[in-house]
């Protein structure tokens, strides 16, 4: 399962492990079509290779600023609390496990 995540839980949220942060909005049309690849995709990979998160970036501003969000969908991925990869637009199932598999 994909959770949400928001401002005031995103440092604890993504401080250990790898993180899939998925940058949306509900207005975002390439979003909600990232959303149901992502709900795939956690249903096929373990919590402990990667944990998936999303943010709304209308709820939660704080956090895509902090990280320099400027187009939706933004991907980014954080392993044990550090920015390691960050990719924009809609990616399909076995992009995001090749890129999984290249920072695990």
């Amino acid at each position: 399962m994909v959770a949400a995540v928001t401002d005031a839980n995103f440092a604890e949220e993504t401080k250990d492990g790898l993180v899939l942060i998925d940058f949306w909005a509900t207005w975002c049309g390439p979003c909600r079509m990232q959303a149901p690849i992502l709900e795939q995709l956690a249903g096929e990979v373990h919590e402990d290779e990667v944990k998936i998160l999303k943010m709304d970036v209308d709820e939660n501003p704080n956090t895509a600023r902090e990280f320099g969000i400027m187009s939706i969908p933004t991907l980014l991925f954080k392993k044990d609390g550090q920015v390691v990869k960050q990719v924009a637009g809609v990616h399909t199932k076995d992009q995001l496990k090749a890129i999984i598999a290249e920072l695990s």
